[in-house]
């Protein structure tokens, strides 16, 4: 099936989408309430982490079950199937990609998917917690870049 949209349209369509959502915002300001500082959407490193902490370097990112195609939740759409397909193909590609950047570079990484966020926030913002400290305190790359499947 074909695109019913005109390409200028599907651009605007696609630049109106947020690049943060709710539960990110909701996620980050529990967050913040336990004390921990750092940086959102940092422009400048590759992928634009959800969050960042350069001097500790970790980066968190949070990732949509539908836009990176969770394992749970995914629900592939039932029209425009080899748009979406390809689409979101190239969004876990992406994730891989800046995956193994982190760490080759030594990176602290960690990827949270939103159903977890959703799920139990507290325990997540925990486990974050002690995983950022785990960083602080390791002088070698620990990296949770495996996307949990609970």
């Amino acid at each position: 099936m074909a695109d019913n949209m005109s390409k200028e349209h599907r651009r605007k369509t696609m630049q109106s989408i947020r690049s943060q959502s709710n539960l990110e915002n909701l996620f980050t300001k529990s967050l913040w309430k336990r004390g921990l500082r750092f940086r959102k959407n940092v422009k400048n490193l590759k992928g634009k982490p959800d969050i960042a902490i350069q001097k500790y370097k970790i980066v968190i990112f949070i990732d949509s079950c539908f836009w990176h195609a969770c394992p749970i939740h995914f629900i592939r759409p039932k029209s425009n199937l080899e748009y979406w397909d390809k689409k979101i193909h190239r969004n876990q590609e992406r994730d891989k990609e800046i995956t193994q950047y982190y760490v080759e570079n030594g990176w602290h990484l960690r990827r949270i998917w939103e159903h977890e966020i959703k799920n139990n926030l507290e325990s997540t913002v925990d486990e974050t917690l002690a995983f950022i400290n785990n960083a602080r305190n390791s002088k070698s790359a620990n990296t949770d870049s495996l996307k949990k499947t609970t």
